[in-house]
């Protein structure tokens, strides 16, 4: 497994080994020991989502004020930019954010970890977006951040996405009560 450092030392992006040949391909999406191996932790996962979503769809920024998610996504058809943002107070790396393309064709994992807000737009012309959380969804305790942010200033690679109405609802981090963003623990 290739390893890919970001900006932020506890977001990593994985690359699995692929074997393929005429008839197709294997690859071991997450592997314990594998994954404990390139991040020194052994999360343990307790629900599998996946989704599906057109072009330009936009999801996101989410994190959860109870019951934080730590997340290992990654894409089974499709493309997206997929976006990590730090929102711990007090972090170092607080309001600085990770991008990166990840698709059914490169197979990249991204990890989340507990403390970041997530998101992710579709670039193609739809995606199924698949990934493991550490912690059940929880709605009452979800947040969420705005997509444009002029504080974080994300580059991404559309200007008009389509939004959910909750999306289209979210707080700058600036207005977030601070009640409501993670503790840094260093």
């Amino acid at each position: 497994m290739n390893v890919i450092k970001t900006n932020i030392p506890e977001v990593v992006v994985l690359e699995p080994k692929v074997f393929g040949d005429v008839r197709g391909f294997f690859f071991e999406s997450y592997n314990e020991n594998e994954f404990y191996g390139a991040t020194g932790l052994r999360p343990h996962f307790v629900q599998d989502n996946h989704s599906r979503s057109a072009r330009g769809v936009l999801r996101g920024l989410h994190y959860q004020i109870r019951q934080p998610q730590g997340k290992l996504v990654r894409v089974a058809v499709g493309e997206v930019f997929d976006v990590v943002v730090d929102i711990r107070k007090s972090s170092p790396t607080f309001g600085q954010w990770v991008g990166q393309m990840i698709s059914a064709e490169n197979r990249r994992v991204m990890w989340v970890p507990q403390g970041f807000a997530h998101g992710f737009v579709v670039l193609s012309e739809f995606a199924e977006f698949l990934y493991k959380t550490t912690d059940f969804y929880a709605p009452e305790h979800e947040r969420c951040i705005r997509w444009d942010d002029p504080d974080i200033r994300i580059d991404w690679p559309i200007d008009a996405p389509i939004l959910s109405e909750k999306d289209n609802r979210n707080l700058k981090i600036s207005n977030v009560p601070e009640s409501d963003l993670p503790v840094y623990n260093g």
